[in-house]
């Protein structure tokens, strides 16, 4: 069974920085590409970013490039998401997502506010 289990998330005020994680388990975590999902409230699923199975190649979404960094630890299967220079507008619920599947971890909240 696929577990992907999110940490890290919390209260963060306007421009600071927070690390969140996932856990994986259940599959070969090496041989997927890897997304960060986020959802705001009252909104629909918004694309935040995607790793290659190696961790080689990443891609973000114009919203948090420059701000957000994905990585990944095969040997640990966790991937991580350094997200920096937080704005408001990045409050949402966090999912890691295997990537073209749906989300099945129960997410983790960030909420940037004074």
């Amino acid at each position: 069974e696929v577990q992907l289990v999110e940490s890290g998330g919390g209260l963060v005020q306007p421009g600071g920085s927070l690390r969140l994680s996932c856990a994986a388990s259940g599959f070969t975590f090496s041989n997927y590409d890897m997304t960060w999902v986020r959802q705001a409230p009252g909104k629909g699923l918004e694309w935040v970013s995607r790793i290659n199975g190696g961790g080689g190649r990443t891609t973000y979404s114009d919203s948090v490039k420059g701000r957000f960094t994905i990585s990944r630890d095969n040997a640990k299967n966790t991937l991580y998401l350094q997200m920096n220079s937080l704005k408001p507008e990045d409050t949402a619920v966090y999912y890691c997502v295997i990537f073209g599947r749906a989300p099945v971890g129960q997410g983790t909240q960030v909420t940037v506010s004074s």
